[in-house]
């Protein structure tokens, strides 16, 4: 039965001004519709910012091991909900219950660190070159963040922003993706239920142009923590740097899995099947690219493709389903206009490339995983991001062409190498330009306490994840205590 969601705005929940409302449907049942939200704009914006500077003044002075306890809470309000948050998460976005269960461990897991970083948030010391004084720094929260999150994992992303900064003390206006805004007002639930106060957190639904713009426009908002497209992210950047806002970006990824002659083969294709159709594709840290050494070819493609054609497609509610549906029929033709460039190119379409369709298949949005053979490097396929169940397939001959071709794209989140050659591993670690790689791994599977994030067109240089995200939701304040009761003058009055 579908249901009428809400915004959450200074305390209260509450429709959009404008009365409008958007739909949420089942991308693996298109029929089933999951309920209705706001659609706001730029007044519910404005509310939003209102009541969270507001209770800026309050919470920011909330000691921060009580903000983390709070966070605990949520963790464990989260454990006792993990099942029924899975299940309407696959309704939402279709990725399988496997998944989803492991998209609120993550949130889960989140929780708890966070939680622990409240007793932490180090600032640090340092000597004096004056007698009688002390030098140290210390963390401060900053203020109210816009926090604007993807569909694809609608709690633990949101979580990775949140949780950090409500832990150091900022207030959050929040839009997640029209795709995903059930599991998100769920997560405000829960941590209303927490006891995160009234105007702390605030949640606006709707597009990214009525809400999403007046949020990173707003001139009240100190903060934005973005997760989504590269082009969308470069606006964000600019409208930001106007400003002078902190602007954090986890952008687009277009990830390579590197195998070597030596690699254990039956592990390197478990890896990117994981890699590669895990989420159906959509990640942005799917294996989008293989990269296989000539000596190990024909045996791994042999392997790979006989698993994929296995692969069951369906509704994600059924355990036994492999691959869910796209996430939208928009999303799904933009999948098949790149199947349309690639075969265009003169890729070797070797599995896959069209519509999953028959029988409950009928219903959703679902598109047979896909494999290209002989992918030249400077194919578009091998160098855009696709966002969906498609893997292009490149061949090399040395250690060093496999870096010139892993390296050849404007993204560099993650990626991957397997070998039994530990020169190699730690020479690809050196070499790949990417944020984040994996040996004997796929290219996903982030841990929530160590830092996510790229290079090149992928970001701006901040971290998610880890105590690098308690250093973007917080400021160095640097204090000086002169005890020497008299004027000292550094760098003038310094002994030698």
């Amino acid at each position: 039965m579908s249901k009428e969601y809400k915004n959450y705005i200074a305390g209260e929940w509450c429709d959009a001004q404008s009365g409008k409302r958007f739909e949420n449907r089942n991308p693996a049942d298109w029929d089933e519709l999951v309920g209705t939200f706001p659609d706001s704009n730029s007044d519910d914006v404005n509310k939003a910012v209102a009541a969270a500077n507001e209770s800026y003044k309050e919470w920011s002075l909330v000691p921060a091991p009580i903000r983390g306890n709070m966070i605990q809470k949520a963790g464990d309000i989260l454990v006792a909900r993990k099942e029924e948050i899975a299940e309407l998460m696959t309704r939402e976005m279709g990725k399988v219950l496997t998944e989803t269960r492991g998209d609120t461990q993550e949130g889960i897991d989140t929780a708890y660190y966070s939680a622990s970083e409240g007793r932490r948030m180090f600032g640090h010391t340092a000597p004096s070159e004056l007698r009688e004084k002390i030098n140290m720094v210390i963390r401060r929260s900053i203020g109210t963040a816009g926090i604007i999150s993807p569909w694809n994992f609608p709690l633990a992303i949101p979580t990775w922003k949140i949780f950090p900064a409500l832990t150091s003390g900022n207030t959050v206006v929040f839009k997640p993706a029209s795709d995903t805004p059930a599991t998100a007002t769920v997560f405000v639930e829960v941590l209303l239920e927490a006891g995160i106060p009234p105007g702390v957190i605030n949640i606006v639904h709707g597009g990214g142009s009525t809400v999403g713009n007046p949020i990173v426009e707003h001139p009240d908002i100190n903060i934005i923590s973005f997760t989504g497209s590269s082009a969308v992210g470069k606006l964000i950047a600019s409208s930001g740097g106007r400003d002078l806002k902190r602007v954090s970006l986890e952008l687009g990824g277009k990830n390579a899995q590197i195998v070597m002659d030596d690699a254990d083969v039956d592990l390197a294709v478990e890896g990117v099947l994981w890699g590669a159709f895990g989420t159906t594709g959509q990640r942005c840290t799917a294996t989008s690219r293989l990269i296989v050494q000539e000596g190990v070819y024909d045996k791994m493609m042999g392997q790979l493709i006989e698993r994929v054609d296995a692969l069951k497609l369906g509704n994600g509610l059924d355990e036994s389903v492999d691959v869910g549906p796209i996430v939208n029929e928009e999303q799904r033709k933009s999948v098949h206009d790149y199947i349309e460039i690639g075969k265009a190119e003169g890729a070797k379409l070797s599995i896959g490339g069209e519509n999953a369709t028959g029988g409950e298949l009928d219903k959703g949005w679902f598109y047979k995983p896909t494999l290209f053979e002989d992918v030249d490097p400077e194919m578009r396929i091998a160098k855009e991001e696709i966002f969906g169940p498609v893997l292009s397939v490149l061949k090399f001959k040395t250690y060093d062409e496999a870096i010139d071709i892993c390296n050849n794209v404007d993204y560099g989140l993650s990626s991957s190498i397997f070998t039994k050659n530990v020169n190699h591993a730690f020479k690809a670690v050196q070499d790949i330009e990417a944020g984040i790689t994996y040996v004997n791994g796929p290219t996903i599977g982030a841990e929530c306490h160590m830092p996510f994030g790229g290079c090149k067109d992928t970001g701006n240089g901040h971290r998610e994840g880890g105590s690098s995200a308690f250093d973007f939701f917080t400021e160095e304040k640097t204090v000086y205590i002169d005890f020497s009761g008299k004027l000292q003058r550094a760098q003038i009055d310094t002994e030698q």
